[in-house]
C-alpha cells in the first residue's frame, strides 16, 4: 500500500520549553524538512531538543515561488512539518496558504497540537468559555480599534485578542471609552514565562493598574473581554428585541410593543432607547 506523504502542523512552546510534547520532537525528528516562520529562533528550540532536521523559512512574506518549493517536497514523497516562532501554527500564524493548498491537491495533513496562548489565556481567565470568539490582532490607530470595539460593543461572546505591549495601555483605555468602567478585561502575560501575569479587573480598574506597573506594558500580551450582558438592568435579550423593533418602528412604538412582550415597563425601554441611540 502506497503511504501518502503528509504536512504536518506542529505546535511548539510559547515560552516554557517544558511545554513542548514527545510526539512534537518524534516528529521533527523524523520528516525530511520543517519550514518554519523564522529559522533563526526556531534552531534555537530545535537545537535545545537535538533536532538536526533540514530547516527552510517561511512566513507571511514568502512568495509562491517558496510555496511551490514545498508542494514539490510533498509531491516527491517526502513529508514535511510546518512550525511558527511560537504556539499553534495558523493561529495569527502564517501557513494557511500551504494547508490550504496540501489539502487541494489531497495530501495528509496532520495536527501535533500543543501549546496555543489563547486557548491558555482562555482557560484561566475564568470567564465563560463556552462560547467565545478570536479576533487576532487588534489596529494600531485609535480610531480604528475603538470601531473594532464599538461594533463589537454588544457581542455576547467572551472576546480575545493579541495586543503588542506597547499598545496594551491604550488598548485598554479604548475599552474603558467605548464599553465603560465596569466591563471585565483580563489581561493574561509572558504566559508560562518568568514574568506570567494573568490579572482580571473591571477596565477602568484594569487601566490603572496597567498605568501604575510599567511591566504589565512588556511581552506577550492575551486581552480578554466579558461579553456583554445587559445595560441598565435590562436583560440582553430585551435589548436585542427592542434593537430589531426599532430598525423599523419609531422608538415609541418599538418601545411600548417591546414592553408587551418582555413585561418590561414601557418608560425604562423607551429611556433606554433615547439613551443609547442605533
Amino acid at each position: 500500500m502506497e503511504i501518502s506523504p503528509t504536512l504536518y502542523v506542529v505546535a511548539t512552546p510559547i515560552g516554557n520549553l517544558a511545554d513542548m510534547v514527545p510526539r512534537a520532537i518524534e516528529v521533527l525528528q523524523t520528516v525530511a524538512l520543517i519550514a518554519a516562520e523564522d529559522t533563526r529562533h526556531s534552531r534555537t528550540l530545535l537545537s535545545h531538543f537535538d533536532i538536526d532536521t533540514p530547516l527552510v523559512a517561511y512566513h507571511d512574506h514568502s512568495n509562491n515561488a517558496a510555496l511551490e518549493r514545498l508542494l514539490g517536497h510533498l509531491r516527491n514523497g517526502k513529508d514535511l512539518a510546518l512550525i511558527s516562532d511560537a504556539g499553534t501554527p495558523l493561529v495569527s500564524d502564517p501557513g494557511y496558504k500551504l494547508v490550504d493548498l496540501a489539502l487541494r491537491e489531497g495530501f495528509k495533513v496532520v495536527p501535533i497540537p500543543g501549546a496555543c496562548a489563547v486557548i491558555a489565556a482562555l482557560s484561566v481567565a475564568g470567564l465563560p468559555s463556552d462560547r467565545f470568539m478570536f479576533e487576532g490582532f487588534l489596529p494600531a490607530k485609535q480610531h480604528a480599534r475603538q470601531g473594532v470595539f464599538k461594533a463589537l460593543l454588544r457581542e455576547r461572546r467572551t472576546m480575545i485578542f493579541y495586543e503588542a505591549p506597547h499598545r496594551i495601555k491604550d488598548c485598554v483605555a479604548d475599552v474603558l471609552a467605548v464599553m465603560g468602567p465596569e466591563r471585565v478585561v483580563v489581561l493574561a502575560r509572558e504566559i508560562t514565562k518568568m514574568f506570567e501575569t494573568v490579572k482580571r479587573l473591571p477596565a477602568a480598574e484594569m487601566l490603572e493598574f496597567i498605568s501604575a506597573d510599567s511591566n504589565q506594558q512588556r511581552g506577550e500580551c492575551v486581552l480578554l473581554i466579558a461579553g456583554f450582558a445587559g445595560d441598565e438592568g435590562l436583560p440582553v435579550e430585551v435589548i436585542e428585541m427592542l434593537d430589531i423593533l426599532r430598525e423599523d418602528l419609531p422608538l415609541k412604538q418599538a418601545a411600548a410593543l417591546c414592553a408587551k412582550i418582555s413585561g418590561i415597563k414601557k418608560n425604562q425601554l423607551y429611556q433606554y432607547g433615547i439613551e443609547h441611540p442605533l
